[in-house]
């Protein structure tokens, strides 16, 4: 194990679809990690093999990140034992369904993961971070942040939350140690589910459709370099584009028929 490395990189929802990727490509890197995953998402494995590979420390944190006690305590011992110079917040959950048919645990579960949880850590870090030499956050939004969606409402919201959070942050510890970006991927094959869901949209689904090891690789690039806000690829900067200068009604409308037609044919 080389011992040389002492600051380690903090990944929310590391164990499994982005998380994992940004997981393998930090320690392809040389980074040392800790890992923040649900009980029962084999981080265990994921991080022994991440050991072995790349020669790096890897500790696993397996706890739900809506239990806000279990959430403070982890980040307690982690202040106490770790010297941290980068936090990846990928955590986050979504879901579609009617306003009037979710449930309310349904719905706080997605303000939890997606905003409580990834402000509680980035606000307890953050002294932290900024006593570094230099120091990374990276945020993890949507292309879904620029636009309302019905029948989404609550996800593209938070993800709006956490474009606004990563900017107005940034602008705040300008001049300081820490580095703050937020990327905005598109579609992606993050798990089996949502690989169907692209799969059953045909062409349409797969316009745009990136790997999450591209959109990692372009991420970390961008963040090391200080980028503030990180559109992967070609077609979704031109989704972006789109989205500012289109009318809002007209925006909305678009992208709730896409998500109305999948609705219909699930």
């Amino acid at each position: 194990m080389n011992r040389a490395l002492q600051d380690y990189t903090l990944i929310t929802g590391a164990s499994s679809g982005l998380g994992k990727e940004f997981s393998v490509q930090c320690a392809a890197r040389g980074m040392n990690i800790l890992m923040m995953a649900l009980p029962g998402s084999f981080a265990t494995g994921l991080a022994e093999s991440l050991m072995q590979e790349y020669d790096v420390d890897v500790k696993v944190f397996e706890f739900d990140l809506t239990d806000r006690m279990q959430l403070l305590e982890h980040l307690n011992h982690i202040l106490e034992n770790f010297e941290v110079s980068c936090l990846i917040n990928n955590a986050g959950i979504g879901g579609t369904a009617a306003m009037s048919e979710s449930s309310m645990e349904a719905l706080d579960q997605i303000l939890q993961v997606n905003i409580r949880s990834m402000v509680q850590i980035t606000q307890t870090l953050l002294p932290h971070l900024l006593r570094q030499q230099k120091s990374y956050i990276l945020n993890v939004s949507s292309m879904a942040a620029f636009t309302p969606i019905a029948y989404k409402t609550v996800y593209p919201a938070s993800k709006a939350f956490i474009s606004s959070f990563s900017l107005g942050l940034k602008e705040e510890l300008y001049g300081t140690a820490v580095s703050v970006s937020v990327v905005c991927p598109g579609q992606m094959m993050t798990n089996s589910s949502v690989s169907a869901r692209i799969i059953k949209q045909g062409i349409r689904g797969r316009i745009g459709l990136m790997s999450t090891a591209e959109v990692v690789r372009i991420s970390l690039q961008k963040t090391f370099a200080g980028k503030a806000v990180i559109i992967p690829g070609a077609w979704n900067k031109i989704n972006y584009l789109l989205m500012r200068f289109l009318p809002l009604e007209l925006k909305l409308k678009i992208a709730s028929r896409v998500i109305r037609k999948d609705m219909v044919f699930k």
